[in-house]
């Protein structure tokens, strides 16, 4: 739950005398004649069930299913009774809001009365066992399994979301209903969020977008991930949502009345054909998925041609295919644009046929899908499941949800202190899929694009990872390494004795094939790995004093700086290579400053604090690690400056991970080609801003359009060489009739100095134009 109440009117309501009669358990037991007395909008199928529900219900479990959600919302309603929303609205209004969005996608009464009563526990003294006794085990599951997922306190806003995140996904895992009542919790606050501040809407928000919106469409209830991600967007881009909103009511009437068209010539086409019981109709869109499209493709509105898509829906599977050959013999096909999601389904369950036509001289999008398959695009797993007493939706579909079954196995086997780690590898796992494979049996698994089969064998099993050797791929040995395409079968050779390797990081492209690597390293080389980060530490401090360095709290701070939790932990770290030396370095100079500074602060420790100021010169100087690179983050390793954007000192600049053993990239922070780049690549880097920079030149390429004389280049090189800068090569390119077009690769020290050489080739006569280009 969200922390939009007033807390000033959270009042907790006595339980002894108004639920209880002579101290058992006593729900309502007179009918209810009006609802208006309840003083509040209640949706009708809420209004029906409450009329409907006799005297005598309130003195045992209810079983009948409006006897159930009638108690449950009188109940919620008297125990929410004098609590307010931040808003100023009687809190009750959420409950119900979220139970009305429970039974909009077809959720069963067992999750509708949860969702009434999903705040109970936390917000009011009625304790799991009374709830237990009013409406039974699964209700009251539920509700704690909700409650369980908001009731942690952690010290770091990473840890808070990891460990919130587990909580999730193990309640998911008993009983995945729960998660149906919290995307409804989340979507009710994000459509009330105006009254918090804007601080807290936007970490909301971007909550919202990044876990739970993801988090609805791998459960394929795209009814809430739509919405959701709409809402998000408006607070996250603000100026964009107005923009993009603004363009598609300007351009509405015009649209409508193309859709109209081309409409009325299919179902002419349709009768024709012989399918004469379908529905087709418009789709508009939703703002951020145009957004997104915008972005992804570096387009503009206009230049987007499915802000709207057509529909199809026919009565079985047979007239899908039927009708996806009429829309190809009325229009032209697109190619590469048809996607068969009947024949091989996402991961959430969608099925569809998508296609794309050229549609009355514009593209349009077609998709064809029955029935079922509708509301299984919409309501996602409420559509599969009938939800019976006592039974778990989870338990029958642990296939669709192996993603689930994986990311719980992790947390249980010891992965829960890489909190950056666990949720890189939800987000992953979350987001659709773009590769999909078949094991050996014809099953579908579906992975990101460029996994390999260590992917796959880790995406089956961890111990099928572990244990992998070999692979066949279409019935040849492959290379573990090669990249996996649709429609391959994938087999994965095991062997008991084999083991992962470490050269398996240079190639894995999941997360979880990645912390599953680490994560065996860890466990099985700990004595080894800790042995490594010593000898690694103390060839660079010296033995002289190194045992009581270990042994002291400044090291203990360095460890906890480090985010590990004992000194331990951090050799173990530092000898895997979890954390490089040169971080560990850094945070012990800082300790040893703080020494100096104040050695008050640890009296206790003086010998360690005279070691420290012996050793205090001789940290950097060792092999004048802190000197050694104009970059700071990436030390000891290969790097090289990207060739986009030639990054200069003084810029901005974010390092990323070269696929291969082409070791780190170091890009202008916005560099283009970052687009493109997951955050799983991206390492924060600096520039070095000690004296060693200043005898470093660096290379960068200028592209000046002058106007075509002779004796132009040789006056822009004239001008560098007053400057002192030098230039490495030079290249003109004429065309009868137009500016010459000069390239000119130079070498400067930093961002100031191009700035300066940039502005004064600027002010020559003859220069039309100048602009910094990539390197050739």
């Amino acid at each position: 739950m969200l922390n939009a109440t007033s807390k000033s009117n959270k009042e907790q309501v006595n339980l002894t005398s108004s639920l209880t009669v002579d101290g058992e358990p006593q729900l309502r037991t007179e009918p209810i004649s009006s609802t208006e007395d309840y003083g509040i909008q209640l949706p009708d199928w809420l209004k029906t069930c409450i009329l409907k529900v006799p005297p005598g219900l309130g003195d045992s479990c209810p079983r009948d299913s409006e006897a159930l959600i009638a108690n449950a919302f009188d109940l919620a309603f008297r125990l929410h009774k004098g609590q307010f929303r931040a808003s100023g609205d009687p809190y009750i209004v959420h409950p119900v809001a979220v139970a009305d969005l429970l039974q909009e996608i077809g959720a069963g009464p067992t999750v509708i009365a949860a969702g009434l009563l999903h705040d109970a526990i936390e917000d009011t003294d009625l304790t799991l066992e009374q709830l237990q006794s009013f409406f039974g085990n699964e209700v009251a599951g539920l509700v704690e399994g909700v409650t369980k997922l908001g009731g942690i306190h952690v010290t770091n806003r990473t840890e808070a979301q990891a460990e919130n995140l587990r909580k999730m996904f193990l309640a998911m895992a008993s009983d995945i209903r729960v998660v149906l009542v919290k995307l409804a919790d989340r979507l009710h606050n994000m459509r009330t969020l105006d009254s918090l501040q804007s601080d807290k809407q936007q970490r909301i928000a971007l909550e919202t977008r990044e876990i739970y919106a993801p988090l609805a469409n791998r459960l394929g209830i795209g009814r809430f991930k739509w919405e959701l991600e709409d809402l998000a967007f408006k607070l996250l881009e603000p100026d964009s949502y107005r923009e993009i909103q603004q363009e598609v009511v300007t351009k509405r009437s015009e649209r409508e009345k193309r859709l109209d068209k081309t409409i009325e010539l299919l179902r002419t086409k349709l009768l024709a054909a012989g399918l004469t019981e379908y529905e087709i109709n418009g789709r508009p869109k939703h703002l951020f998925g145009i957004w997104g499209k915008m972005e992804r493709q570096q387009k503009e509105f206009h230049e987007i041609y499915d802000i709207a898509a057509l529909r199809i829906i026919v009565p079985n599977l047979e007239t899908c295919y039927r009708a996806l050959a009429v829309v190809h013999d009325t229009f032209r096909p697109i190619p590469g644009r048809f996607k068969d999601y009947i024949g091989l389904p996402k991961p959430n369950g969608y099925q569809s046929l998508h296609t794309a036509v050229i549609g009355r001289h514009r593209p349009i999008e077609v998709q064809i899908r029955t029935p079922e398959m509708h509301q299984v695009a919409e309501f996602g797993i409420a559509a599969h499941w009938k939800y019976k007493e006592g039974g778990s939706p989870a338990s029958g579909n642990t296939e669709r949800f192996n993603w689930l079954r994986q990311l719980v196995e992790w947390q249980q086997e010891g992965g829960n202190d890489d909190h950056n780690d666990y949720l890189a590898s939800i987000k992953e796992d979350l987001f659709d899929e773009e590769v999909f494979v078949f094991t050996p049996k014809g099953d579908v698994v579906g992975l990101r694009k460029g996994s390999t089969a260590i992917d796959f064998a880790y995406r089956i099993h961890s111990e099928v990872g572990n244990h992998c050797h070999g692979t066949r791929i279409n019935d040849r040995l492959c290379p573990l390494s090669t990249s996996l395409c649709n429609g391959d079968f994938v087999e994965i050779l095991t062997n008991k004795t084999a083991h992962p390797s470490l050269d398996w990081l240079n190639f894995v492209a999941t997360p979880t094939a990645r912390n599953r690597i680490r994560q065996w390293y860890k466990k099985s080389h700990r004595d080894e790995t800790i042995d490594r980060g010593k000898s690694l530490l103390e060839r660079d401090l010296g033995r002289k004093g190194f045992d009581a360095l270990l042994r002291s709290q400044a090291m203990q701070k360095v460890a906890e700086r480090c985010n590990v939790k004992s000194i331990d932990d951090l050799l173990a770290a530092l000898g895997f290579g979890a954390i490089t030396l040169q971080q560990v370095l850094n945070r012990l100079r800082e300790e040893i400053r703080l020494q100096n500074i104040s050695p008050e602060i640890h009296p206790t420790n003086s010998d360690v604090a005279k070691h420290f100021s012996s050793q205090a010169g001789s940290i950097p100087s060792k092999r004048s690690i802190l000197n050694s690179s104009p970059i700071l983050g990436i030390e000891g390793l290969d790097y090289r400056l990207g060739g986009c954007c030639s990054p200069l000192p003084g810029e901005e600049i974010l390092g990323t991970v070269a696929l291969g053993n082409h070791g780190i990239t170091v890009h202008r922070e916005n560099c283009v080609n970052l687009n493109s780049i997951p955050n799983s690549r991206r390492l924060p880097v600096k520039w070095n801003q000690s004296s060693y920079l200043q005898d470093q030149k660096f290379t960068t390429q200028l592209r000046i359009e002058v106007i075509d004389r002779v004796g132009i280049l040789k006056d822009i090189l004239l001008r560098l060489s007053d400057s002192g800068i030098n230039v490495s090569d030079a290249r003109v390119k004429t065309a009868f009739g137009k500016p010459a077009c000069i390239d000119l690769r130079i070498e400067l020290k930093d961002a100031e100095q191009l700035k300066n050489t940039m502005r004064q080739i600027r002010s020559m006569a003859d220069v039309i134009d100048i602009a910094r280009t990539g390197l050739n």
